[in-house]
């Protein structure tokens, strides 16, 4: 009995220690999206944790996937991914991280991917400005941050 009241004490303290594991979550890039949508990202919307890799997939050929600046977290660096190549985001600080491809950019290829609750940085992604359609698209995806 006295040594399970020793173990359980240490037990409890290593699993508040153990980092939770990192996802990997995989988004699409897609001429066609399954509800006929020309240009898309499926999933558009990404609900993600710090240390989640999101890694963006040419499922279709000429698409690239590269951050939108002004629509990361303070501190994040402007990423940019190769043309039909798979671009990776880890994800280090929580915030709204704006994506795009930039060949159908203004044909609104545009995904969204939210880490952590309440993002500092909503207001300043809602400023940004984007083309036409990308602003189409990009509306309903901040209107799901919560």
């Amino acid at each position: 009995m006295r040594l399970a009241l020793c173990i359980l004490p240490a037990i409890a303290v290593f699993a508040a220690a153990t980092p939770a594991v990192a996802k990997d979550i995989t988004v699409q890039m897609k001429n066609m999206g399954k509800d006929g949508t020309m240009m898309v990202f499926e999933p558009a919307f990404v609900k993600a944790a710090v240390g989640d890799i999101i890694h963006f997939v040419p499922t279709d050929k000429s698409h690239n996937a590269e951050t939108i600046e002004g629509m990361l977290p303070d501190g994040i660096a402007h990423s940019i991914g190769g043309m039909n190549q798979e671009m990776t985001l880890k994800i280090e600080k929580p915030g709204l991280y704006g994506v795009k491809c930039k060949p159908h950019f203004s044909m609104g290829m545009v995904a969204l991917v939210q880490a952590g609750k309440a993002p500092a940085n909503l207001a300043t992604a809602n400023a940004v400005k984007l083309p036409g359609l990308a602003s189409k698209r990009m509306a309903p995806l901040l209107a799901q941050v919560k």
